[in-house]
């Protein structure tokens, strides 16, 4: 369903946005917390830079504020109106799905970014 060549690809998988060849990040696994936002200056098997400025990644603050309410709310819906919880504990749940998802969301965040500004080229895969 999801497969190399879609945006949604490279969103979800921390892809390089141009080839789709090779994860962004140096260590793969969010949850390590001290690498989170670590990642390769540029695509070994493209050369995609992916910091096409200084503090490029600054605008991602943006989109992880739009992520994070996107999360709250589902943990709002699920524990409040699903479940039917006390406002409460669905504001508990609130807080602890932005923390537990907290390295997910800031990855997402970046991850959108720069799909934005970068499309995939069909080309580069064959080098």
């Amino acid at each position: 369903m999801i497969r190399k060549g879609m945006k949604l690809y490279s969103i979800l998988f921390g892809a390089c946005p141009k080839c789709h060849q090779e994860s962004m990040y140096v260590n793969k696994n969010p949850y390590a917390i001290s690498e989170v936002l670590k990642m390769h200056d540029h695509c070994s098997h493209c050369k995609t830079k992916y910091q096409m400025e200084p503090s490029f990644f600054y605008g991602s603050m943006y989109v992880s504020y739009g992520v994070g309410i996107a999360f709250s709310v589902a943990a709002f819906i699920i524990s409040y109106v699903i479940l039917g919880f006390s406002e409460t504990v669905g504001f508990i749940s609130i807080v602890g799905t932005l923390l537990v998802f907290f390295p997910i969301i800031m990855r997402l965040s970046r991850n959108i970014w720069i799909n934005i500004f970068m499309k995939y080229d069909k080309s580069l895969v064959k080098k």
